[in-house]
């Protein structure tokens, strides 16, 4: 890198990045850690949180500060930002499991000339006797510029993504007190924020707390009813040929989905930590390389993914807490365009969320965390109001319905029915009441419903429940609209459930419902009609969403032909090349010249250099 380039933050926006003025609070955290100041950065995922401390790196390398070092938990990550690093023109290197003895000696050894600018390592390397000894080396000789922490998040036992590794990180600031650091997150409630900051010791550190909010992302979850298929119905009918990602629970599960797509005609393959390490990078790649594969994956995958164009994020299964929901749809529209977050949503979800709390092995303190955090989750699934004032209102960000945004939420889009439910709940409650005094016995969903409509069964005829003054008492509602009630006052907390087999047992909060003190008015299912959109073409909807005529979108395809030629030529995901929102601009604006070319978000000078004329060429053909 040129070094008698200027250093200003701004200058290296431009002409590194080719980005012509930064976002939201970017400059004022660049200014601050440039500068030598400690920050923690909280800021949605596509927010730009990367630049916030690879400009500052840039800077302060070129002013003789030498090597930045960035903490980073995930090989595809730090192989992908390296990637585009070097494609930048930003000398940039990784030190991971991946690397033969050789490769890691010739960066060992670019990391104590100087010359390397930013080095990704995991936090169990950085934490080894050999690397301290030589950031102890860079550091005595002045060379070692900052600490970059992502996901920083995992430091926290509170957290939804707790790292062991990471608690080691405390001695970054014993060791090198003068050397500025910056933790980064997409997501942390303000206790996890408290935890972040003590157990890193960045008690002086600046706190920049960016919106939460997601504009380009809509939010809808459904009532299950055979999961699989509306999650078919939702790929064919919304989402034909886009990227996007699954989350499963469970490893067996994302097994069977993943055929099952295939088997559908989606191209789905699967991850989960219990494929062979080799299997789960090939698809990997295959996700980051290819264009229009469906990931199938449990929580294993997808922190640090930098995808930009993956167009939906879908849920089988109910996450742990807001915090995930949270980070697991952010990988959706990271390029600023249209993008979903999907999630079908039942009564066993509840069920399964609770009892695995119930029944681990946690400290009661830390269960009683758990437990807020999946009601606030639950709350967030049954509401009938804005899904992303809810949403945002967790984070601690006041917001207004989404009506006037560009996706708008499905309660906003449809508000859904609702109805004064407080009868069938009384007559639900007394039932388990009447249950427990016959004899104390316990009992789960399916035979409460059973009881509650009067039909007749051997479990029913064994314990006598035919001669319980509830049974029968709610005929009047079909065994799917029980199923509806029983899961809302599991995620109210008016029940609680129980034990290895899932049985139901009353709560305080139940008894002023049964005494007819409490009104409740809960949801029917939703009925959404069909999509305007539906029908059209893969292409036209990809204009649609470009904002491109039919020539425009002719330009832009042959753009990413060439762009994908230059991927496999430099073993690189096609984005870390150029993204779409950068080619849709040079098949819009159409630019005649390098300079005109210069002007285009996304393309700084050294890819101008590397790609400007042959750019211009697939343009003028």
């Amino acid at each position: 890198m040129d070094t008698s380039v200027p250093a200003s933050p701004d200058e290296i926006l431009h002409s590194v990045f080719g980005y012509a003025a930064f976002r939201g609070a970017q400059a004022e955290i660049v200014a601050h850690l440039t500068g030598g100041g400690d920050a923690l950065v909280l800021m949605p995922t596509g927010g730009g949180k990367s630049l916030c401390y690879q400009i500052p790196a840039i800077a302060r390398h070129r002013a003789g500060r030498g090597l930045a070092v960035v903490v980073s938990p995930l090989i595809a990550l730090m192989h992908d930002q390296v990637g585009a690093l070097e494609e930048a023109g930003v000398h940039a290197a990784f030190l991971n499991s991946s690397l033969t003895f050789d490769e890691v000696q010739r960066i060992e050894r670019e990391m104590m000339s100087g010359r390397l600018v930013m080095l990704y390592v995991a936090p169990e390397r950085l934490t080894t006797p050999r690397m301290l000894a030589q950031l102890d080396s860079l550091q005595e000789r002045g060379l070692l510029s900052l600490f970059a922490i992502d996901e920083a998040h995992c430091v926290s036992q509170w957290g939804h993504d707790f790292r062991e590794d990471y608690l080691a990180l405390n001695i970054l600031h014993e060791r090198y007190p003068g050397v500025p650091r910056i933790a980064l997150t997409a997501t942390a409630d303000a206790l996890t924020r408290i935890d972040i900051i003590e157990r890193l010791s960045l008690d002086d550190a600046r706190v920049f707390v960016s919106s939460f909010d997601r504009p380009n992302i809509r939010y809808m979850v459904v009532e299950k009813n055979d999961a699989r298929r509306q999650l078919l119905r939702f790929l064919r009918e919304e989402h034909a040929g886009d990227a996007g990602i699954v989350y499963c629970l469970s490893r067996k599960k994302v097994e069977e989905t993943a055929a099952w797509l295939a088997a559908e005609g989606i191209p789905a393959l699967p991850y989960h930590a219990g494929m062979a390490a080799e299997s789960r990078r090939e698809n990997q790649d295959r996700f980051l390389r290819e264009e229009g594969v469906v990931m199938v994956a449990t929580i294993a995958f997808g922190m640090g993914i930098d995808k930009p164009d993956v167009r939906f994020v879908a849920h089988l299964d109910l996450p742990k807490n807001i915090e995930s929901y949270y980070q697991e749809t952010g990988r959706a529209g990271r390029d600023g365009l249209p993008a979903d977050a999907w999630m079908a949503y039942g009564l066993a979800d509840v069920v399964n969320q609770r009892r695995m709390i119930d029944e681990s092995p946690a400290e009661e303190a830390f269960k009683r965390s758990q437990r807020g955090k999946l009601d606030a989750l639950l709350a967030l699934a049954e509401a009938h109001d804005c899904r992303r004032v809810r949403l945002l209102g967790y984070f601690g960000e006041e917001s207004v319905p989404c009506v006037s945004t560009q996706n708008v939420c499905d309660n906003c889009l449809h508000p859904p029915e609702t109805w004064d439910a407080t009868e069938a709940a009384r007559k639900a409650l007394s039932c388990v009441y009447r249950f427990h005094q016959g004899g104390g016995q316990r009992f789960g969903v399916v035979h409460l419903i059973d009881v509650l409509r009067g039909k007749q069964t051997d479990k029913v005829a064994q314990y006598g429940h035919d001669r319980l003054s509830t049974f029968g008492v709610g005929a009047d509602l079909a065994e799917a609209q029980w199923r509806a009630v029983l899961r809302q006052l599991i995620a109210l907390g008016h029940l609680r459930v129980e034990g290895e087999f899932s049985t139901l047992e009353l709560t305080e909060s139940a008894r002023p419902v049964l005494r007819g003190e409490v009104s409740l008015r809960l949801r029917h299912a939703a009925k959404i009609p069909a999509k305007a959109g539906r029908g059209l073409s893969i292409t036209r909807r990809k204009a649609n969403t470009l904002s491109m005529d039919d020539e425009e979108l002719a330009r832009f395809e042959a753009l990413k032909t060439w762009r994908a030629g230059i991927a496999r030529e430099h073993n690189l995901p096609a984005y870390v090349v150029f993204h779409d929102a950068t080619l849709a601009e040079m098949a819009r604006e159409l630019p005649d010249s390098l300079d005109a070319l210069a002007e285009i978000g996304g393309v700084g000078a050294k890819k101008l250099e590397a790609y400007g004329r042959e750019i211009l060429r697939v343009l003028n053909e």
